[in-house]
């Protein structure tokens, strides 16, 4: 009896759940292939194309803006470091992906990643390396960040209209959809990304050298840039085998690779190599791994031994050398057999106003000068409406000095204090907003000196507004805006070349 009970239990919970569950009654309905990647796939494919893996003209994706915006917001511009863990939950009220992809994007773009060219997190703990596979980040708990310098340039002037702002995931917030970097940040810093049917791979170029290009193609449209763009620049150092018309055509069309190598000395006291740079593709541990390898199957008889002494002054490789060994042809048939020499290959795939493209190196700059100038006219306009703001104020304001015992009967004769703005309107022909601005004067401020302080002001803000007006008309006055700020960037940020450049005819064989 206790079993057909059970059983019968068991029938009418099945029976239920059938009820339950719409999707097991539902009609299968037969839908061509092609309409159903269509209406099901494509919004996927596109949302990751347009809101994840692709950079955009300021050189960033999504989750980059929205972690460097959060970080400004909260005052991280200066003063001191405050732990990621509280950055990143910050950071969650723009981005819902989850933490550990935030923290993921802070570590990249932190100064002790070394991943990028200019750091745009300046980072206290243990970061890892980009250079090593094993030397894994502490936890945020553990670290803290602040934003560096550098992004003083990549927030110029987002407070005066620059740029858009949309609301956030919920409404709660708005954020940038672009950030008014005021130097090519695109190239500058590297950036790879995979979307559906498509990736981007971006290396990054010397900021001095980027700038200087930008500021040269705005002189001369023609102007070769190879005379001052000389090659991608690496902050893991090593060398590029420089092939003028390989980088050529990347610099023209965005496709195409180039190889870069580890630099290398020999320690003869010690008969051994060391090796303190090595290519921005590759991992410690990919060389040591393919070198022990190579060592087993006795394909490197002159190697005694290999070891990472890696420490926090940086990478070092470090290779004894049995007696007699040849250290320039050893490193050959490294090059040749390990990733110590290996190929970067460019995929310049960006978003131009919501649509990928392929751009060659000039393609990107007259992009980013272009959106620099709106950017920069933007800021132009804003000043001037504010301008324009302040002397309507003054301007009634005048009416009133010309007669201030008249203001004062009148505001005396006033009986409701509602009724002060109207009667000042009525009384100077003024509109609402000068009679506001009047009414809030303290009786101690009408005086001469007042006056005319309040006169002066209001002469050079009308020379102030005749410039600004000049300047929006002028794109050549534009574009001196944008020269002078990107000389300015040169001064304070530019640096030498860590990637240095070998010809390809000029290595020995």
């Amino acid at each position: 009896m206790a079993r057909r009970k059970r059983e019968n239990t068991e029938s009418s919970i099945d029976k239920k759940l059938l009820e339950n569950v719409k999707g097991l009654r539902a009609e299968v309905t037969e839908m061509p292939i092609s309409v159903t990647l269509e209406t099901n796939y494509m919004p996927y494919a596109m949302s990751v194309i347009l809101s994840r893996a692709i950079p955009e003209i300021d050189g960033f994706k999504p989750s980059h803006r929205k972690l460097l915006y959060t970080m400004y917001k909260m005052g991280l511009l200066g003063g001191q470091k405050i732990k990621s863990a509280n950055i990143v939950g910050q950071t969650m009220q723009l981005n819902p992906h989850g933490d550990a992809s935030i923290y993921e994007t802070m570590v990249r773009l932190s100064k002790g990643y070394e991943a990028l060219n200019a750091p745009l997190v300046d980072s206290k703990g243990n970061f890892g390396k980009v250079y090593s596979r094993d030397m894994a980040y502490a936890a945020p708990r553990y670290t803290e960040a602040k934003l560096t310098e550098i992004c003083r340039e990549i927030f110029k002037d987002i407070d005066s209209d620059t740029v858009d702002f949309v609301p956030n995931y919920d409404n709660t917030k708005t954020e940038p959809t672009l950030l008014p970097t005021s130097y090519p940040n695109l190239l500058v810093s590297a950036n790879t990304g995979i979307a559906v049917g498509m990736a981007s791979n971006i290396c990054g170029f010397n900021l001095k050298e980027t700038c200087e290009t930008a500021i040269a193609l705005m002189n001369d449209p023609d102007a070769d840039i190879m005379q001052t763009l000389k090659a991608p620049d690496f902050p893991t150092g090593g060398e590029i085998i420089m092939e003028e018309q390989k980088m050529r055509e990347i610099y023209e069309t965005g496709r195409g690779s180039f190889k870069i190598r580890a630099k290398w000395q020999y320690e003869k006291k010690g008969n051994l190599i060391e090796i303190r740079e090595i290519p921005y593709t590759t991992t410690i541990e990919a060389v040591m791994d393919k070198i022990a390898e190579l060592m087993k199957a006795g394909k490197l008889k002159e190697i005694s031994d290999v070891r990472d002494e890696s420490d926090l002054k940086g990478l070092l490789i470090t290779i004894d050398l049995k007696r007699g060994a040849d250290p320039e042809a050893l490193m050959q048939k490294l090059f040749r057999m390990t990733p110590l020499l290996d190929s970067f290959s460019c995929n310049f795939n960006i978003l131009i106003a919501g649509t990928p493209q392929v751009l060659g190196v000039r393609e990107i700059l007259d992009e980013w000068t272009a959106w620099r100038e709106e950017c920069v006219k933007r800021r132009v306009y804003f000043e001037l409406k504010r301008k324009r703001e302040r002397l309507h104020l003054l301007m009634g304001l005048s009416k009133i000095l010309l007669d201030i015992d008249k203001a004062i009967a009148i505001i005396r004769k006033t009986e409701l204090e509602a009724d002060v703005i109207p009667n000042l309107m009525t009384g100077f022909g003024i509109d609402e907003t000068q009679a506001e601005f009047v009414a809030e004067i303290k009786l101690r401020n009408i005086n001469r000196e007042y006056i005319l302080k309040k006169i002066s002001e209001k002469e050079e803000l009308i020379s102030d507004i005749k410039s600004l007006e000049e300047t929006l008309r002028s794109r050549a006055k534009i574009r001196r805006l944008i020269i002078k700020e990107l000389e300015e960037v040169i001064k304070k940020y530019g640096s030498e070349r860590k990637s240095s450049i070998v010809y390809a005819e000029d290595i020995e064989e």
